[in-house]
């Protein structure tokens, strides 16, 4: 699987840009603040039908083109379009995401619309998910080791998404169970409803939480043993473990919610369920996210999308496109060369880089070499 061609129009700092793109490793420089990194969230974008970067759909828009919206002016000028023509084995798949700005608000609050179409066809956010399976590298993947657990369960739910599509709809759903969960232990807490009224949300919390909960355990037991690998790849002096770590098991879901239920009344909130979950990464059974340096946490992350790519590859029976942004200066010369050399076995690789001598001194050489100055690639 590789990209043949993406446009974009009006993404960002991109007003208008075409291109062609071989299979092989591509590297795409320029100086900082050209967009290097734009240009991969729109790539990954056709991924997993959101930004990576913002929950606000309306900071990838341009500029301009708030502006316009905002003028009610033409609905032309005033959309964001990305599109991607996908080509797997023989088959070519034309996915288009498209975002426009609802006019009628003012531009602090402008709610967006988007829109998805597969060979001209609408269709669900959820139903594009994993039509293009890729695996983004950033630097701030080091959150995944040093930082908070709702990472790491971002990290599994995107996996799992992208090779299952059951898990996605039913991770939705809980999430609107714990919504509504919640706003019902609130009103109990004010008095404005009775404890019985939670029967119903818990059955189905316990419902949707059990699917979760299962499809976590086996995936991590399959992401587990090829992290381990490609972190030995990286440090053979250590030893890394990964594991899950629900917040609360599948059989002891109901007993579960049934003690916690004043408690959590008090407190207005579920205080357990999918939504707490955690990976434990250890060091040489020694928490990472405790003891791990900067160099190591980095390695972790860079092992945890390896093993993310050959998951894919494995479930997919095809390769996931590889995004790597801006991570080669992150890397000391010898995991650099190791990182190239696990990339480029994946048919199509992009890397971003303000240095492009990175990519000497290795036995990899680029496809393409592209520059990218003021969104505009030569």
């Amino acid at each position: 699987m590789f990209i043949s061609h993406f446009s974009l129009s009006n993404f960002r700092n991109f007003t208008n840009l075409k291109v062609d793109l071989p299979p092989g490793l591509i590297v795409i420089s320029g100086l900082n603040g050209q967009g290097k990194s734009n240009l991969l969230e729109a790539l990954y974008l056709l991924s997993i039908a959101k930004s990576y970067r913002t929950n606000a759909e309306r900071e990838m828009m341009s500029w301009n083109t708030q502006l316009v919206a905002h003028e009610a002016l033409s609905e032309v000028t005033a959309q964001t379009i990305v599109t991607g023509v996908i080509k797997q084995d023989n088959n070519l798949v034309q996915l288009i995401v498209g975002l426009r700005p609802l006019a009628n608000e003012n531009p602090g609050g402008r709610t967006v619309q988007k829109q998805i179409r597969v060979d001209g066809l609408p269709t669900s956010a959820a139903n594009a998910v994993g039509l293009i399976n890729a695996v983004l590298f950033t630097a701030a993947d080091v959150d995944l080791v040093l930082g908070s657990p709702s990472g790491r369960r971002r990290f599994l739910d995107i996996v799992i998404s992208q090779v299952d599509r059951i898990y996605l709809r039913t991770l939705q759903r809980y999430q609107k169970v714990v919504s509504q969960r919640n706003a019902l232990l609130r009103s109990i807490r004010e008095g404005r409803a009775t404890p019985t009224e939670l029967d119903f949300w818990d059955a189905e919390l316990e419902k949707e939480a059990s699917v979760i909960i299962t499809k976590r355990n086996e995936a991590i037991e399959q992401l587990s043993s090829l992290a381990i690998n490609a972190y030995h790849g990286l440090n053979t002096a250590e030893k890394l473990a990964v594991i899950y770590q629900p917040s609360v098991d599948v059989p002891a879901l109901a007993s579960t919610l049934a003690s916690q239920r004043a408690t959590e009344i008090r407190a207005g909130v579920t205080t357990f369920g999918p939504h707490r979950d955690d990976i434990a990464l250890l060091i040489n059974e020694m928490s990472a996210s405790n003891y791990a340096s900067r160099g190591q946490a980095r390695s972790i992350a860079f092992a945890l999308r390896l093993a993310e790519a050959s998951f894919l590859k494995v479930r997919r029976n095809q390769e996931p496109i590889l995004l790597l942004d801006d991570v080669l200066s992150e890397l000391d010369t010898n995991r650099r060369r190791r990182v190239l050399e696990e990339a480029t076995a994946y048919q199509q690789v992009i890397v971003t880089t303000a240095e492009p001598m990175l990519t000497e001194n290795t036995h990899v050489r680029p496809e393409s070499l592209l520059w990218l100055s003021n969104g505009i690639l030569s």
